[in-house]
């Protein structure tokens, strides 16, 4: 199949809003997702972005039944640590139609790209415990878990916490 992976840009948000959107879905999630059309065009693309993103196309003769092309995406940010840079990547999204055809591999392997050409030296990610296709996935690509191996836990301080955190001035 022919397939671009490439860099997203301004005009690919609403496809990325509704792979975020199906991506939720299958998390069990949709209730979850709090960002806007608006916020994803601001977020990623203005001058100092939060994230980047990466889309995967099909030509038109591959479009699916709803007329998509962009058929994937994943959805990453730079961060650092005492083993230095790293790229992590927040979401990794290919429509159930186009599973198993190596397209979420070549996403990754996009950012994977991308991070080493900023200087990374790791790539970081999270998976669902039930998730266990992607598990398998993650691990077929050389991936270790690092709950099990390390017992790291990722962790997130949110809604009311956070903001009692960050009003506290601590």
């Amino acid at each position: 199949m022919d397939l671009t992976i490439r860099s997203a840009t301004h005009e690919d948000c609403e496809d990325i809003m509704r792979m975020v959107s199906e991506l939720a879905e299958y998390e069990n999630i949709s209730d979850q997702v709090m960002i806007t059309l608006k916020d994803l065009k601001q977020d990623g693309f203005s001058q100092n972005p939060f994230f980047h993103a990466v889309i995967a196309e099909v030509p038109e003769q591959h479009k699916t039944k709803d007329g998509h092309t962009k058929i994937g995406f994943s959805m990453y940010f730079y961060i650092y640590s005492w083993k230095g840079r790293a790229v992590f990547m927040e979401d990794l999204y290919v429509m159930p139609e186009f599973r198993a055809k190596g397209i979420g591999k070549a996403l990754m392997c996009k950012v994977a790209q991308l991070g080493r050409a900023a200087g990374c030296t790791q790539l970081k990610f999270t998976a669902l415990n039930w998730n266990k296709s992607a598990l398998d996935f993650y691990q077929k690509q050389g991936s270790i878990d690092l709950t099990s191996e390390q017992g790291y836990h990722y962790m997130c301080c949110h809604g009311d916490a956070f903001q009692k955190m960050a009003d506290r001035g601590c």
